[in-house]
């Protein structure tokens, strides 16, 4: 049992909540606290997890993002590819992305909302926000450039995310075209995200130090209405991602090439479950690779350029869970989000899971993003770290289905122009 434990992380961060949720409601009475929580020290110790933690993630957050970003343009090859399949591929990609985006967030905002837990928090003064009073293309636009257009190391300092992907796309198209394929640096490159990507591995494995934290301060200090909210909100992700992967990708796939659902999930059957058990798109590429080739009929010079920048930029499950868990956490936390909000929070969910790693967890690096556009406290992370493995699961077997679906019609494309 202990063995299973030590290998299991949502059972750790299960467990940890849970734990967390019984020591909150007896601690009070048991120790006969009259004075209040807030001043106790060993309250402030349980704090010192989530701080940590949230520290541990600012840290690396930049960086990972940046690195990922890299090697996913890099290894493109050629700025001829980039040319000849790029178009076709970003559009295929930015399509289902804004479906995804909108499906999560519409089904959100429908639903009634989530009780707040704590009082409204204040938003901090370097939360980079547009005003309620200017909502207009305009404006946003100019806002989205003031944050995107600025000094990449004040980015990685700062932690704007938004001017490091930006600085990422442009620095790695540029590498493309002045080196060769096979230079060092794109080695480098490769070596430096592999490195990074396990220091994160690593970090979240702190996770259920900081979850006890966090479920210790919201039993402590709002109600215990956490788990409910959470089990409902992981059922409403799963049914979202489920129609997005079972109804709209290969409605797609159906429209676009004439494939049959059938005959589409049979050839893809095999990624699905891999991605499936590793929680990983990256993981899961050689074998993706191999089945749009041999299953699905592919060109090898389409596959080798779709399902590697899939890999990195092609995120609709990730950016659906993103769009859902802003609109969640908002609530949760008493945000009231105006128009202005949620169209940041749209943007922002399709421009961080362009970043987002593709190993286990690897959204919750996008999700800074989402959430510090939208006013978010960054310890909603941790929350959401208990219900979003088992949903991780899910979602990048969505996004190993979308990076086959978005080869097959990619490829479709270049044989009709030929």
């Amino acid at each position: 049992m202990l063995s299973t434990i030590k290998r299991s992380l949502p059972l750790q961060l299960l467990i940890a909540a849970m734990l967390a949720w019984v020591f909150a409601t007896i601690m009070p009475t048991v120790a006969n606290i009259t004075e209040p929580v807030a001043e106790q020290t060993w309250y402030q110790l349980i704090l010192l997890g989530k701080t940590t933690y949230i520290g541990l993630l600012k840290m690396v957050i930049g960086l990972v993002v940046m690195l990922s970003l890299m090697q996913g343009i890099t290894n493109i090859g050629s700025t001829l590819k980039l040319k000849t399949l790029g178009v076709s591929t970003l559009a295929f990609y930015s399509l289902t992305s804004i479906i995804a985006i909108s499906l999560g967030l519409g089904a959100a905002l429908l639903m009634p909302e989530w009780q707040p837990l704590i009082e409204p928090v204040v938003v901090a003064d370097h939360i980079n926000l547009i005003e309620q009073d200017t909502v207009t293309g305009s404006s946003i636009t100019a806002k989205l450039l003031a944050m995107a257009l600025v000094n990449p190391f004040s980015a990685l300092v700062n932690g704007n995310l938004l001017a490091i992907v930006l600085f990422s796309l442009l620095f790695s198209v540029s590498l493309l075209r002045s080196l060769p394929q096979n230079h060092v640096l794109f080695t480098v490159i490769a070596g430096l995200n592999d490195g990074l990507n396990k220091l994160v591995q690593s970090i979240i494995r702190l996770a259920p130090i900081a979850v006890f934290a966090i479920v210790f301060e919201f039993t402590i200090t709002g109600n215990n209405g956490l788990f409910g909210q959470l089990a409902l909100f992981a059922l409403l992700v799963f049914v979202l991602t489920l129609i997005h992967g079972a109804i709209v990708l290969p409605a797609l796939a159906k429209i676009f090439t004439g494939i049959k659902f059938s005959t589409l999930f049979k050839a893809i059957s095999a990624p699905l479950a891999m991605a499936f058990a590793t929680s990983s798109s990256s993981a899961t590429l050689p074998l993706s690779m191999q089945v749009a080739e041999n299953e699905l009929g592919v060109s090898q010079s389409t596959s080798s350029f779709v399902l590697p920048l899939g890999a990195v930029m092609n995120m609709d499950g990730t950016a659906l869970f993103e769009g859902v868990a802003a609109i969640f956490l908002a609530q949760l936390f008493g945000i009231d989000l105006s128009t202005t909000g949620i169209v940041m929070i749209f943007i922002m969910a399709m421009v961080s899971s362009v970043g987002a790693p593709g190993m286990p967890s690897g959204s919750m690096s996008g999700m800074q993003l989402v959430m510090l556009a939208a006013g978010i406290p960054l310890e909603g992370i941790a929350i959401l770290l208990i219900i979003e493995r088992p949903l991780d699961t899910f979602r990048t077997a969505v996004n190993v289905e979308g990076d086959l679906i978005a080869a097959l019609v990619v490829d479709k494309w270049q044989q009709d122009k030929i």
